[in-house]
């Protein structure tokens, strides 16, 4: 398998999109495992720091179809799925796709919509498909939902269902730029202006070769052991209510690879489990806060105290 094949792909998409979004490459990378691993993004943070700009950047960069829908409290279920509609001319009812057949979503502030709503991703989400009126269709290949959340906190917000918030692959945060990079950004050309001159940086046929090879990227026994270390001392740590599902124990090892694969290696080694551990598990994890960021400071201080194997082929 040839490596660099991946950190080329790697640097194309985050040297793209780090024209649009000064100094984030981490959370960009952390966007692109995602989009590897056939997951879905959740992007949390306070109003203006760039969060639809990052996505809408992403989206440019590894081409496909895209949609934005702007999540309201009115939004209905078959605005993002789509309806049978009678056609006249015709004499028989028709299906009219909703914004969810498309390769990339970008489901603006999220949990401004109802509970209803925001369930009915679940399927699309989970299984690539969308039933309506009974009636099945698949989604296209690659689907991927790269959503936005205020926090709970601002007003007018619904707290997305732990069932939905689960289908989630990361839970990422941009936080405001240094003096510098802020200085360099607001006396430049608008963003929106930059994205539309943002030219697509992969093929749909490298985007293919990433996702069907990363799986042979080597996880030798004792970085899955520290994984699993890892998963069982969330599930045991007093402080959480619940700790880390088979699925997101999943996601983790997904998630090592192909970041293992990005940084030039076909071996995981413990430090890309590590690194990638809190977006992958920290919004899977039941604590008694509320406050996502209590959760990951107490799964941080969880995951410096997991023995780490020093030994690994």
């Amino acid at each position: 398998m040839d490596i660099s094949r991946f950190t080329d792909y790697r640097n194309k998409i985050v040297g793209a999109c780090s024209t649009v979004i000064v100094g984030k490459d981490e959370v960009i990378q952390n966007v692109l495992v995602c989009f590897v691993c056939s997951g879905h993004v959740l992007l949390e943070d306070v109003p203006g720091t760039g969060k639809t700009m990052l996505l809408r950047a992403f989206a440019k960069a590894v081409g496909g179809g895209f949609k934005r829908i702007q999540f309201t409290p009115d939004l209905l279920p078959s605005d993002l799925t789509g309806i049978n509609f009678y056609d006249q001319k015709q004499g028989e009812f028709r299906f009219r796709p909703g914004p969810l057949f498309s390769n990339i979503i970008l489901a603006d502030e999220i949990n401004r919509a109802t509970p209803r709503t925001q369930s009915s991703l679940l399927e699309a989400m989970e299984e690539r498909q969308i039933t309506v009126d009974g009636v099945t269709t698949r989604l296209e290949e690659p689907f991927m939902v790269m959503a936005t959340q205020n926090p709970v906190e601002s007003y007018g917000t619904f707290p997305l269902p732990e069932a939905q918030t689960d289908r989630f692959f990361m839970r990422l945060r941009l936080g405001y730029m240094t003096r510098e990079q802020e200085l360099s950004v607001i006396g430049r050309r608008s963003a929106l202006d930059l994205i539309a001159e943002l030219p697509q940086a992969v093929t749909a046929e490298e985007t293919a070769w990433i996702k069907a090879n990363y799986p042979a990227v080597t996880f030798p026994d004792a970085v899955a052991g520290y994984l699993m270390d890892i998963v069982a001392a969330t599930r045991g740590e007093s402080r959480f209510l619940t700790g880390v599902s088979t699925r997101g124990a999943i996601a983790l090892y997904k998630a090592a690879q192909v970041t293992a694969a990005f940084r030039g290696r076909d071996y995981v080694i413990p430090e890309d489990v590590k690194d990638v551990a809190l977006p992958v598990l920290a919004h899977r994890i039941t604590a008694g806060t509320s406050r996502s960021e209590d959760v990951e400071k107490r799964l941080s201080e969880l995951l410096d105290k997991v023995p780490v194997p020093t030994e690994v082929i």
